[in-house]
């Protein structure tokens, strides 16, 4: 009979796993209080960095896209160059007077002296007009001349009459004075001596009556005298006025020069009013210039100007500012003083010409740029370490290249004068490269 096997126990129930701390770590992990005290941390910290930010400029900028220049302080010199063409100062045009067919006598290029001929029309139609003009005048001068003759006539029947009632006044005087000591002797009666005083009235009306017939006919036959005369006068104006036009039929040169363009050709029929050719007065040249819109306003008549030709520079002046503006820019003359001009100037030949405006000595300057147009140029970027400050200043004087600074900044300041309209006027931005 077989035995039972005795059983061998193992140590199974002797094991006992070791008491862990990880399952209280992952817990403590997983607290929601935990969590959200290291998000505060996270989140304190990106405040933290954000407002750094902030502090030294919301938004970078680099270098290369903005220009920066310093404060300086020295002497501002406000001055104006330009480059002009030179013209004659006195080149006029010579237009046909009425209509006809053109003779040159002269070609382009030509040396002229002043009062010779450089053209003639033929304008048969103005010498006929000048001819009738000429026979109504001599008719009216007749007319005129007449009335004089006739107003002298009748001043001088009317003096005829006057002197007639003169006359008889004085023999009706005579006759009352013999009819008075006769009367006064007995000799004649009452009414023979009254007869004779109203002889003596009458003539005596018969006297003013002359007196002012004289008067009336000398005034009147005057008023047709002088009418004729105007009307004669009026008509002489007339065939002057002629004779002008038909004497310059005949085109003569108004000053010693050349001749310049002709604009028709010879033979050529031409309407009244029609250019014919151009002299050009070569002892007095213009150097014309175009100034910018924002310097016109500085300009004025005799401002001293200089103008360089051939190495040297010939002193000149202001002679005329055009009050219109055209693309931005003026139209502006300067004429050689002391009669003074380069030798060998031509037409249109290029000249460059400097004007002084103004000197500042002793002032706060920086480079000219467009922030001096951006906000009426009463503010400008500051650069200081990484960052630029906009600060509010006040621009003086200005040049082609500097601009003073009144006030708002300090000599060796550094401020933005190119690329600060991308700033959309924030009060301080980060400048990268710097």
């Amino acid at each position: 009979m077989d035995t039972p096997r005795a059983r061998i126990r193992d140590t199974s129930g002797q094991d006992r796993a070791p008491a862990s701390t990880q399952p209280s770590a992952r817990r403590r992990l997983r607290d929601p209080r935990v969590v959200a005290a290291a998000g505060g941390v996270v989140v304190l910290g990106l405040a933290a960095w954000i407002a750094a930010g902030w502090s030294s400029g919301g938004r970078s900028y680099d270098t290369s896209r903005i220009r920066i220049a310093e404060v300086v302080r020295g002497d501002l010199v406000r001055d104006l160059t330009a480059d002009g063409r030179v013209i004659a100062a006195n080149s006029p045009t010579l237009y046909a007077i009425a209509v006809g067919t053109v003779a040159l006598k002269v070609v382009a290029g030509d040396a002229v002296e002043e009062g010779q001929e450089l053209a003639v029309i033929d304008s048969p139609e103005l010498r006929s007009r000048l001819v009738q003009e000429e026979s109504t005048l001599a008719n009216l001068q007749g007319e005129a001349n007449r009335a004089v003759l006739d107003a002298r006539l009748t001043r001088s029947a009317a003096r005829k009459l006057l002197d007639q009632a003169l006359i008889d006044e004085v023999a009706a005087e005579r006759d009352v004075e013999r009819y008075k000591r006769a009367f006064e002797g007995g000799a004649v009666s009452r009414n023979d001596y009254d007869r004779a005083l109203d002889g003596l009235k009458k003539a005596q009306i018969g006297v003013a009556s002359a007196r002012q017939d004289f008067a009336l006919q000398g005034q009147g036959a005057g008023i047709d005298a002088s009418n004729k005369r105007l009307l004669a006068e009026r008509q002489e104006a007339v065939v002057e006025e002629l004779r002008r036009q038909v004497d310059a039929l005949t085109l003569r040169a108004p000053f010693d020069g050349q001749v310049g363009q002709v604009q028709i050709a010879q033979g050529t029929n031409v309407a009244a009013n029609a250019p014919i050719l151009g002299v050009v007065d070569l002892s007095r040249f213009e150097v014309e210039i175009r100034v910018p819109e924002s310097f016109a306003r500085d300009l004025g008549i005799g401002m001293p100007a200089q103008v360089a030709s051939a190495g040297k520079l010939w002193p000149a002046e202001i002679s005329a500012v055009s009050p219109e503006v055209v693309n931005g820019e003026v139209n502006a003359r300067l004429r050689f003083t002391d009669g003074n001009q380069p030798p060998g100037l031509r037409q249109n030949q290029r000249l460059s010409a400097r004007i002084v405006l103004d000197t500042r000595e002793d002032v706060l300057m920086v480079e000219r740029g467009p922030f001096l147009e951006q906000e009426g140029g009463n503010f400008a970027y500051v650069v200081q370490g990484g960052s630029a400050q906009r600060r509010p200043i006040q621009a003086g004087a200005t040049s082609l290249s500097a601009v003073e600074i009144v006030s708002g900044l300090q000599a060796g300041e550094r401020i933005v004068v190119s690329g600060s309209d991308q700033f959309q006027q924030a009060d301080r931005v980060r400048i990268s490269g710097e």
